[in-house]
This record gives structure tokens, sequence and C-alpha cells, in this order.
């Protein structure tokens, strides 16, 4: 196979990677003495993909394509080690008998030799430019082969805490991102959702902030924090800044105008791309505008760019270890759609390609029927591929999501924890409860919590208004065994309530409801008090 297709050259062989090296190959050329000669050093790319058919041998290839973000083919069977199989980007149901073996290297060689002989339609010795990528993009739209790879959050190595200068080493490279453009006019705030107060007077901007804070205190490095504010909400942000003077944080608000060249944004009229957000169409215009050349100079490397609407979204040196050690360009935070438990789990704890329209932004219940994750739009960028895209002029405000203009994009499949949305009083009821707390800046889901899924939480539109929404509570209700709440009427609920399985209630025109604390409702349906 590998004479058909032209891979094996003996005279370069040299330069071939060898299985048991990955890790190791992709370091600089230097001399290894190996007893059975199995590791050549030299080449710096990483293979696209790998094939294995013994998948019974326990090979650290397993560990190291899937740390490396490779992905895997392999044959399967029933008596393969789950964790192994988990690993499996594409898994072949099949004995490894060598008639199959035969079929399967046949397939592979007649792909390989077509797809070689696209790229020799190009003309020998000619390399792809970024145009060329631009203009496939284009021509690829909509197609069904584009896909991306997904990792489990759960797969990623964690960053070595007993290494304090290496950690600090990491982080001094990142640089954080929030844009405090979306409004809270619809839960009749009026001002931007980052400073609405979420948990114990607590705002998502002190969230962020005091995240941040943390950070620096503990390996003491310096990420810088850019604040991206429109001009109807500058001000607001700027005051209350007032209150983050004392910290080792190094904040820089911008208002949109001023230190940008752009102020349009992304189109959204197609809901099956997986396209960034209206922030990550800010953030490109802010880099354009110089501050993308300082940010270099100062030794920054990534961008996290937060969604706005996401409380959750914070720094996770996990993720950043990962793109660090695995060279990730682009990288999208996803969650799955589906509210099964064990689907649920399933789905995130196995790494695999999907394609862009398996992928939506709109993450309302009715919408993410038909998709298999949810674009959280939080971004991790690599700078320096940042650069040479706009130097180049193929990046623009339009398509900061065209994955195949950057070398190496995943997406990373997180924890319920790191995505959640505050677009309604529902979102915020959730944010309130017991099911969340939060230290050092971040959420924590409470351990007492078994379904992996938040309950779905459904209040009516007495409940709309954040006035309307305090007053209606006296304390927030545990929910921790709640798996679905709804609400409508004029409804009145007191203090230390209990909320457990599916609870609807349900107020009738004209009627007032008011749940007495301490109360446990349990799979219940209430239309009247004599129901309670």
């Amino acid at each position: 196979m590998t004479s058909r297709v032209t891979s094996l050259i003996p005279e370069r062989a040299s330069s071939l990677w060898k299985m048991r090296g990955f890790l190791t190959n992709s370091c600089s050329p230097k001399k290894f003495r190996s007893r059975h000669k199995k590791l050549v050093f030299a080449p710096t790319k990483m293979p696209d993909c790998v094939v294995i058919f013994d998948t019974e041998r326990k090979s650290s290839v397993f560990l190291e394509a899937e740390r490396l973000g490779i992905p895997i083919v392999a044959l399967v069977d029933s008596s393969m080690p789950w964790e192994y199989y988990k690993k499996v980007t594409y898994p072949i149901p099949a004995n490894d008998s060598v008639q199959f073996v035969y079929l399967i290297c046949n397939m592979i060689t007649k792909c390989l030799m077509l797809e070689k002989k696209k790229d020799g339609a190009k003309g020998p010795g000619k390399k792809a430019t970024i145009k060329d990528r631009v203009e496939s993009t284009s021509e690829s739209e909509g197609s069904a082969s584009d896909e991306v790879l997904v990792v489990p959050y759960e797969n990623l190595a964690p960053m070595s805490c007993a290494d304090v200068a290496e950690s600090k080493q990491l982080l001094d490279k990142l640089v954080v991102v929030k844009y405090n453009g979306a409004l809270g006019k619809n839960m009749g705030f009026g001002g931007p959702k980052s400073l609405i107060e979420v948990k114990n007077g607590s705002t998502p901007l002190d969230l962020i902030v005091n995240q941040i804070q943390s950070l620096n205190s503990k390996y003491g490095c310096n990420i810088p924090l850019l604040l991206m504010n429109p001009k109807n909400t500058h001000n607001d942000i700027v005051k209350a800044l007032e209150k983050y003077s004392t910290l080792d944080v190094d904040i820089h608000p911008f208002e949109q105008g001023e230190h940008t060249q752009h102020e349009s944004f992304v189109s959204e009229g197609c809901e099956d791309k997986w396209q960034s957000s209206k922030h990550g169409a800010h953030f490109l215009s802010l880099m354009n505008s110089g501050t993308l050349d300082v940010l270099l100079a100062q030794g920054k490397e990534y961008a996290l760019v937060v969604n706005p609407d996401n409380v959750a979204g914070v720094v996770d040196p996990k993720i950043l270890n990962h793109l660090a050690q695995n060279s990730i360009e682009y990288c999208s935070e996803v969650t799955p759609t589906t509210s099964n438990g064990l689907i649920n789990f399933m789905a995130s704890s196995l790494q695999g390609m999907f394609k862009l329209e398996d992928f939506t932004s709109d993450h309302s219940e009715k919408s993410v029927k038909g998709f298999k994750y949810i674009d959280t739009r939080s971004l991790w960028l690599n700078l320096k591929a940042i650069k040479r895209l706009v130097d180049t002029s193929a990046l623009n405000l339009d398509n900061l999501s065209t994955l195949k203009l950057f070398e190496n994009s995943i997406g990373i499949s997180i924890p319920q924890s790191r995505f959640l949305p505050l677009n309604c009083t529902s979102d915020l009821f959730l944010l309130q409860s017991d099911l969340y707390s939060f230290t050092e800046g971040m959420f924590v889901r409470n351990d007492a919590r078994v379904s992996p899924s938040d309950p779905s939480i459904a209040l009516g539109p007495e409940f709309e208004k954040i006035s309307d929404f305090k007053r209606r509570f006296e304390t927030i209700p545990s929910i921790v065994k709640l798996d679905s709440l709804e609400v409508n009427g004029d409804v009145w609920f007191g203090a230390d309530i209990v909320l457990n399985g599916k609870v609807v209630i349900d107020a009738s025109p004209g009627l007032t409801l008011r749940i007495p604390g301490g109360v446990v409702l349990e799979d219940e349906e209430i239309n009247d008090p004599t129901d309670i």
C-alpha cells in the first residue's frame, strides 16, 4: 500500500513517522539510542490520521494519538476494552482477518490515490496558498465532508501544578477578551448583562475578574483582561471597574468606535453552520486596530474570547495546556445537546469527527433538535495564526469561524458547569439555586446532583422582569433533585422550599397561588391551593 501511494521512499525513510514515537518525534532532531531503532527523529509535522489494525495490543499509540488530537481509525470488536474504544475516532466493527485487512488497505489506497490525483491537478510542486484555502472553503461550504474533531474535556491532560514556573510561563501567554454589548432589557435590566447580580451579590464581571486575580496570585502570572464595550454600556462598565482598583488584574476597557475599525456584526442567517458570534467579529476588529501587534510584542500567544451570555466562561488552564501541547490554532467550546443522562455521558466521553451541520449556536430547547452539539461561542485562538491571516487579508469579520484557514482546529466537549447562559430569569433561577456555588470566580456544580444534565426551568411571563422575579421568591428553592419546573400564572414562593422530580405549577387567570415555606414538592402538578 505504501509503495502504491508513494508514501514510502527508501531514500527518505529517515524522515518518516514511526509508531511508538509520536511525542518524541514532535521535537527537534536529536540523538537517541534505541535497541530496536523504532524511533526516528526529524519531522515536526504530525500525521493527519492513524490507522490501527491490531487493537488488542495495548499500544501507546492510542494514548499518544489521543493526547495530540490525531484522529484514529481502528478495527474494533466486542472484546475491546472501553478505555481504548472511546479513544477511536472512526471505529470499524470487524475481526482482523487477513481478508478484511486487505479490503481496508485497498480502500485506503484508492482514497489516497484519488486525493493525490486531485492535488496533482494543481501542478507539480505547488502548495496550497491561503488564498487557495479560502477559495476551497467557499467551494466546499455546506459540503457534508466538512468536519471538525471534538475532544472530550475529560481526555485533556491536566496542567502540572507541581511546576509553578512552567504554569506561570504558559499563563503569561494568555489574554482574555470579553464583549459587554449584551443587554438585559428583556429582563427589565437597564445595563449590560455583565452587571446583573447572579450569585451572592456578584456579577458575571466580578466572577471573571476574581478568577483572573486568583490565577495571577497563585502562579505569579499576568493575564490581561480586555473589555470591548459599545458606547451605550461603556460608562457603566468603567464605573463598575473602580472597585477593582486594588486588585492585581490588568484591565483595559475599549469603547467601540474609538479603538476599533468596524462595528458591523457577523451574519446570522445560516443556522446549520458553525460560525462565530458578534463578539468574535468585535474581537477581530480590535485586533485590526493595532492591539494584536502590542499583545504579540508582550509575548502573548493565546486569546480566550468569552461569550458575553455565558456566565461560566472563564479561564481553564487545562484547555490552555492542551492548545499549547498540540499546537491548536482554533478551538471552540461545545457541549452535547441531548438531555438524556446516559446518552449525554457517552456523547461527551467519545472523541470523534463531526460535521459542521451537527453544531448550532442556539441553545434553546426547541432549536437543538437535530443537532448533536451546541457551540457555546467561547473561542480559544492562537494570536500568531490570527496575525498570519490578518496580514494576508484572508481573515475578515465574516469568516472568523472558517476553520479551514487554521492549521489545526478542534472543538472541546466541555462539562455543563462551563456553559451557563444568562438570557432570562429562568437562567437566573438556575444560577442562584443550590445546584451551583462558586469559588475563586468559577462555578462549581453540587456533587449531590446525580443527573449529568441541569433541570429544565420554564418560568412564566409574571417572572420575566428581575424585579418581579425577586419579589415572587422569598428564597430560591432547592433543586438538586429536580428534573423540570414549569410555572405559569400568579404564583408566589415561600422560603426553604424543596422541588424534586417533575413539578408543574399552573395558576388559572385571576387565581393567586402561594407555595408555603418549607414544603417539599415531588412530581407534583398544582393548579389550586388544595393541591399543595
